[in-house]
């Protein structure tokens, strides 16, 4: 599954803030400049950042398992922290 996300921390940061998120739960996989994968035994995540449109940065994030499966929760709830880290009064919600 691929899941994306705009938002207006910088690269390294979301880099590094995927680093911190799945780095506790995964082992690292691959590190590149603008790229991190981690793989486990629920699956391999590889989380993509770029600039985009001047102040923005997309997040890609792509698991190598099917919509509803626990890798992808768990993209889904990093996605959200992130968005929590620019807009702290966001409530995360869902069930991930």
């Amino acid at each position: 599954m691929k899941y994306f996300h705009r938002t207006t921390l910088p690269p390294d940061a979301a880099l590094d803030a995927a680093k911190a998120f799945f780095g506790s739960r995964m082992a690292p996989a691959e590190e590149a400049p603008r790229r991190r994968a981690f793989a486990g035994p629920l699956g391999k995540v590889t989380i993509a950042a770029r600039a985009e449109g001047g102040h923005y940065t997309f997040i890609e994030v792509d698991t190598d398992q099917v919509g509803e499966s626990e890798i992808d929760r768990l993209a889904r709830r990093f996605l959200a922290e992130l968005h929590r880290q620019v807009e702290p009064s966001h409530e995360l919600r869902g069930a991930y």
